[in-house]
């Protein structure tokens, strides 16, 4: 895919040990035509791993910390790695292929990491695990019009397929392409894996035809996935943020055996939390939030800013930020944008847009 990144004019950037594009025509016109049409997202970057065996449920039980046992043959579950402090090594989409057979995708930055770690739990478990993420090509189709175009190129009815579900399908000609109703900008939209890298390509092109859909970069995809209030790894949680603060507390199962991590989330929430993630948007001008700024209320430091920027939907600076848990929608705080230059700012509810994503 990269020869073909290079011929669209994209700016590449290097990423995870990938020279990925970070944008073709621009950031706010990628993400606005992403949010009324369709775009197209090279993700290979990310990362696969395989666990099957007859203990495979067993140990993905005790190492994530929603509840695997609960998804059907074709389902997609989000969940997240949990450590010992209550945070995640990392969060990632299980995929259950069949009864003992699961496929993990991980994500890029983390990927040896996480490979590192499932390789650890697993010698407790009869299970096989295989490290997939050099074997896929994967694409992101997302936007309101994906499923209209992505429809042209195959015979199965894409309109059964059910958010957070998958398939294997014939796609272009080609058989058995694991196609999953599921994405990372809160539109409607897929995520497509191949282990054929010039079908990849080949795919590429054929839907960059249809002048509805237009190449889109790692730019972009992050400022879609901040204005949804979707998380991002080593910003808005990590291995030590606590993931009920986070606001992930619907894929964490606390009802279940024990998981690595239970103790820990159980004591938090008994205890009391102190802090929420909550969005925001910028009342100020003369700068734009960034990751680990510092937020004020009432001039004193109460929690930090864990994404930010322009959100091009609505035109203004906005983020994420840990605010003191009983900080109200509306209520207003400050954010250090730089050294001794404070900016106003509002809690706001989230997703800041209304996405087409399917429920």
């Amino acid at each position: 895919m990269n020869a073909l990144h290079h011929e669209l004019g994209a700016r590449m950037v290097a990423f995870a040990g990938y020279e990925m594009p970070i944008q073709y025509e621009g950031i706010v016109p990628e993400h606005l035509w992403v949010r009324k049409s369709a775009g197209l997202f090279d993700v290979s970057h990310m990362g696969e791993i395989d666990v099957k065996g007859p203990g495979a449920l067993d140990m993905l039980m005790h190492i994530t910390t929603n509840n695997p046992s609960k998804l059907s043959l074709g389902q997609v579950q989000y969940s997240a790695f949990g450590t010992e402090q209550g945070g995640a090594v990392d969060d990632l989409l299980i995929y259950r292929m069949a009864p003992d057979h699961f496929f993990l995708v991980v994500n890029a930055a983390n990927d040896d990491k996480d490979w590192a770690w499932v390789e650890k739990q697993a010698k407790n478990y009869d299970v096989e695990i295989a490290h997939l993420s050099l074997e896929y090509t994967e694409i992101a189709f997302q936007g309101p019009l994906a499923q209209a175009v992505l429809q042209g190129l195959t015979s199965y009815n894409l309109e059964k397929m059910g958010y957070y579900w998958f398939d294997h399908i014939d796609l272009m000609g080609k058989k058995d392409i694991l196609v999953s109703r599921t994405g990372y900008t809160g539109e409607d939209g897929f995520e497509i894996y191949a282990t054929d890298p010039q079908y990849g390509v080949d795919l590429a092109k054929r839907l960059l035809s249809d002048e509805r859909v237009k190449p889109i970069g790692l730019g972009a995809r992050d400022t879609l996935r901040m204005e949804m209030g979707y998380c991002l790894y080593g910003n808005d949680i990590d291995d030590n943020q606590n993931l009920l603060e986070a606001g992930l507390g619907w894929i964490i199962d606390l009802e279940k055996p024990d998981f690595i991590g239970k103790k820990t989330l159980v004591a938090s929430k008994e205890k009391g939390l102190r802090y929420r993630r909550a969005g925001f948007v910028m009342k100020d001008m003369g700068g734009l939030p960034r990751h680990g700024q510092k937020v004020f209320v009432g001039g004193k430091e109460t929690g930090w800013v864990s994404s930010g920027t322009l959100a091009p939907s609505i035109g203004k600076g906005a983020g994420m930020a840990y605010l003191p848990r009983d900080f109200k929608v509306g209520g207003e705080f400050e954010i250090e944008i730089r050294p001794g230059k404070l900016l106003k700012a509002e809690r706001v509810n989230l997703p800041m847009v209304k996405g087409t994503v399917r429920k």
